[in-house]
């Protein structure tokens, strides 16, 4: 008998275990990471973000788990439902709060459905949709949705479940024993533009550097956060991320990377990485400077120099981009799953997936005769 338990924090549920069920070790889906979330103040329901986490229990032991939230809006999510919500409400329903099964602020495709690796897991992850699924009509709430889901996962959706894709930009690691031997692969024209983009940041004379997460010091920490938090200003945007989390990155230890552009002490821009034993993920940018070049030099170039050094298998930079096409990065297709408790208004939804769907293929297509290498699109 398997009984659902929700919880409005994470440190209800014990870490060695939910870390134990992630199918890969994600890190922005380990229990410290959701923890660090909550414990600085990044998680707040003025904020829009509500912990609601499920877990699976057989026997007072949890057999299985899922990231979840109530959410009072759709900021910081990153699969965008915005025309959905003004629809329904349009109709006269309240769209807010719903269910999310997904990781705060980070579009980082990754385990949502935490069920172990053993033969049980299909199972396990089924109930936990279903769970999910029963959760929304308890609450009476308009929808439930799960967002960057693994391919693993997705036959734990039913039909009543939305299908909904989209294309990141990845990069991977084909045995490279140092950068050059990855620009050998690319076109001619796209090599030469890394080459002088790469020229125009040693000129600038800044040091550029990546440094373990763990190494920095709290007042090394402000500023990066200070960075992040002035390109989010420069934007008209609200910087989620408190100077608290920053702070307390480095308890992460090796799992944070930090690449730096440094004039003496002072840190001039800076580009934040997360990394498991097998990825890189890029998160978060920030400059004080204008130096032609400087943001492809932290944000990709450093990241693939690293991931080369590491034997990482691949580095995600992050959401959205077409300009990563040009240094070396392959489009990715990316899915999530979506419950609209209305049959009429998951109709309507679903007919307009449809031109979605077809829209989505078309410019994945469009992308795949763009590819960067030489030879066959890597």
């Amino acid at each position: 008998m398997l009984t659902a338990r929700f919880h409005p924090a994470i440190a209800e549920l014990p870490a060695a275990t939910w870390d134990a069920l992630r199918a890969s070790a994600n890190p922005f889906v380990s229990h410290a990471f959701l923890h660090l979330l909550e414990r600085t103040g990044c998680i707040r329901p003025d904020w829009g973000w509500q912990a609601h986490h499920l877990g699976l229990y057989e026997d007072d032991r949890l057999v299985a788990a899922a990231p979840l939230y109530l959410k009072g809006n759709s900021h910081g999510e990153f699969v965008f439902d915005w025309s959905w919500a003004s629809a329904w409400e349009r109709a006269g329903g309240d769209y807010y709060p719903k269910l999310l099964n997904a990781v705060p602020y980070s579009p980082v495709p990754g385990p949502r459905l935490l069920a172990g690796q053993d033969a049980r897991a299909p199972h396990l992850r089924q109930a936990l949709v279903e769970a999910m699924r029963a959760e929304t009509e308890r609450m009476g709430l308009s929808s439930a949705h799960a967002n960057f889901l693994e391919d693993a996962e997705l036959g734990a959706f039913g039909g009543d479940w939305l299908p909904r894709s989209d294309v990141q930009f990845h990069w991977h690691n084909h045995g490279y024993r140092g950068f050059d031997d990855f620009l050998a692969t690319l076109k001619a024209k796209k090599r030469k533009n890394i080459r002088h983009e790469r020229a125009q940041v040693r000129a600038s004379g800044l040091d550029i550097r990546i440094r373990d997460g763990a190494s920095l010091d709290k007042d090394t920490w402000r500023q990066i956060h200070a960075l992040y938090a002035g390109t989010f200003d420069a934007k008209g945007n609200h910087a989620a991320l408190t100077r608290a989390f920053f702070e307390a990155l480095g308890d992460l230890d090796d799992a944070v990377q930090v690449a730096c552009a440094m004039d003496g002490e002072r840190i001039e821009a800076m580009a934040l990485f997360l990394q498991s034993d097998t990825a890189l993920y890029g998160r978060y940018w920030g400059a004080r400077v204008e130096v032609p070049g400087l943001h492809f030099e932290l944000c990709y170039y450093r990241g693939i120099e690293h991931a080369i050094a590491r034997g990482l298998g691949r580095f995600e930079p992050g959401a959205q981009g077409e300009h990563k096409l040009a240094r070396g990065f392959v489009p990715v297709r990316t899915h999530s799953r979506h419950y609209l408790a209305h049959p009429q208004f998951r109709r309507a939804v679903r007919e307009a997936l449809v031109h979605e769907a077809q829209a989505m293929d078309d410019y994945a297509a469009e992308l795949a005769t763009h590819a960067p290498y030489a030879g066959a699109c890597r």
